[in-house]
């Protein structure tokens, strides 16, 4: 399993695919799967039997995961897509921004 960049609640930028451009916050990451769920991107229609939790039932829209490698972080200062690299300060690793040099 690779060591993955992207976290939780990271702000990214859709850089492949049929969302390309998208901007949203991640919601969730599949480390396994090398998939992460980004709010408002990549929305399926999920249709669903009427039940005790819905009880009209109908048609549900929600966020699909999307590959890893489609997308890229934004960087806070730049507010320009930006590479992750991982560096040690002190006894800790931080993660930080190749193009400001930013810790993240």
């Amino acid at each position: 399993m690779i060591k993955l960049k992207i976290k939780s609640g990271d702000i990214v930028r859709v850089i492949a695919g049929d969302h390309k451009g998208a901007e949203g916050k991640v919601v969730r990451v599949y480390r396994e799967k090398n998939k992460a769920i980004v709010e408002g991107v990549n929305m399926v229609s999920k249709h669903t039997k009427p039940s005790a939790k819905s009880p009209q039932g109908g048609i549900v829209k929600k966020e699909a995961s999307i590959q890893i490698s489609n997308i890229s972080l934004i960087d806070p200062k730049t507010k320009e897509t930006t590479r992750v690299g991982i560096r040690v300060e002190g006894d800790k690793k931080v993660r930080f921004s190749k193009k400001s040099n930013q810790v993240l």
